[in-house]
């Protein structure tokens, strides 16, 4: 690699930030169950210095997601503590995510749902959201619903968009600053017919009927099989429409595996159009975020290894040539323009984000610095003391099976 591509490595590092979720550091599992794990967190505190020491092994990590029934249940009254533990940690609160889907008044919708008084719950859940996010100073209010059917006749999907569309122009008009509304979807799971807000085009819709300041959220995981993500991104982008990302992977549908664990050239895509969107309009105001639940995986060590994973990607489209690439796209030479991203994707940039690491003063392997660190048998025995000493949940915990 010569000096000029470590350089470019340099330049795009440099801008690259990535949130981390509360919840990933937290008891999680399936359907069918919660799968413990001994350092798992438990309470805000716990879950906010786990995000905190990711930060500090990777540099790239400032802000931590906050899910509102889960770290908040107390509302404003657990504003000061999350400042307090935030500060700490050597972080900020980032994205603010309403609970829409885990009350049981939810069981027929939130904002979609027929009965008047189901939506004004979720309403006022949303706005009391977006009065957390400006206490805590976050930008984002991230929403994803659950709402759907499971069966053909069952709910007026006109009217459910309606619904939609009053309740989220609701909480955009709500919004203060430079807040933003950011309207994510799913397929299915967990309704199994119809889902209300069901891919990006009524993302797209509905974030347009809720006001200039809402954007679409993708989530890589929330997609059809083999369905093409980049190409999404690429219009989004287009329309001026794209907010932020989750990132997983995934093999057969919302599995929430390690990003880039299944099909690292799916996220190299991405970013790559993104790179080329910014290098013809200037930086786009795209807030990047992990979102997965760690089952099997520790839950620190596998969040450290998506953050390495996703600077390696982000750096590897960085590389692409793009001046080669339109050449060869205006000649309509397909092996050529192929190659251009073959051949970034096929780059070592491990020795120059090895490099960056080092003159940030940061670790040059951060998962050997969480191996060597003993941090995570540190906790693990800290939070069994602290079980056996207080046997009952406290602020912010979250034993529960993520949808």
């Amino acid at each position: 690699m010569n000096d000029q591509t470590t350089a470019r490595v340099f330049e795009t590092l440099d801008r690259f930030r990535l949130e981390v979720p509360s919840w990933g550091f937290a008891n999680t599992g399936t359907r069918f169950g919660v799968f413990h794990q001994p350092a798992a967190a438990v309470t805000v505190g716990e879950k906010i210095a786990d995000a905190g020491f990711v930060h500090t092994l990777t540099g790239v990590c400032p802000t931590v997601a906050l899910h509102v029934q889960w770290d908040l249940p107390g509302g404003v009254d657990d504003v000061a503590t999350v400042q307090r533990l935030t500060g700490k940690a050597g972080i900020r609160p980032g994205s603010i995510n309403p609970t829409f889907f885990q009350d049981q008044r939810y069981k027929h919708g939130s904002f979609g749902n027929p009965d008047p008084e189901v939506r004004a719950l979720a309403r006022a859940h949303g706005l009391a959201s977006v009065d957390l996010a400006t206490r805590l100073g976050s930008r984002d209010l991230s929403c994803w619903f659950a709402d759907g059917s499971n069966y053909p006749g069952t709910a007026s999907i006109r009217q459910r968009k309606r619904f939609f569309e009053e309740e989220l122009r609701t909480l955009h008009d709500a919004l203060t600053g430079d807040q933003r509304l950011l309207v994510e979807y799913k397929p299915f799971e967990p309704a199994f017919y119809h889902t209300d807000i069901a891919d990006w085009g009524m993302a797209l819709l509905l974030a347009r009927a809720a006001g200039r300041r809402a954007r679409v959220l993708v989530d890589t995981g929330h997609h059809y099989q083999s369905q093409n993500i980049e190409q999404i991104v690429a219009w989004l982008l287009a329309e001026s429409m794209l907010g932020g990302f989750h990132f997983n992977d995934r093999r057969y549908a919302d599995d929430d595996l390690t990003a880039g664990s299944i099909d690292p050239y799916q996220l190299f895509r991405i970013f790559h159009e993104i790179r080329l969107f910014e290098e013809e309009h200037g930086p786009a105001d795209i807030a990047y975020m992990i979102d997965q639940s760690h089952n099997l995986k520790g839950k620190i060590e596998a969040m450290v290894q998506t953050v390495v994973t996703a600077q390696a990607l982000y750096a590897k489209a960085a590389l692409v040539n793009l001046d080669r690439l339109a050449d060869a796209q205006a000649a309509n030479g397909l092996v050529q323009a192929e190659s251009c991203l073959q051949d970034a994707f096929a780059t070592d940039v491990r020795p120059a984000i090895g490099e960056w690491r080092a003159a940030k003063g940061l670790p040059v392997d951060p998962l050997d610095a969480l191996w060597q660190s003993g941090y995570v048998e540190r906790i693990t025995a800290e939070r069994a003391e602290r079980r056996a000493a207080h046997p009952a949940p406290t602020l912010g915990s979250s034993s529960y099976a993520r949808p």
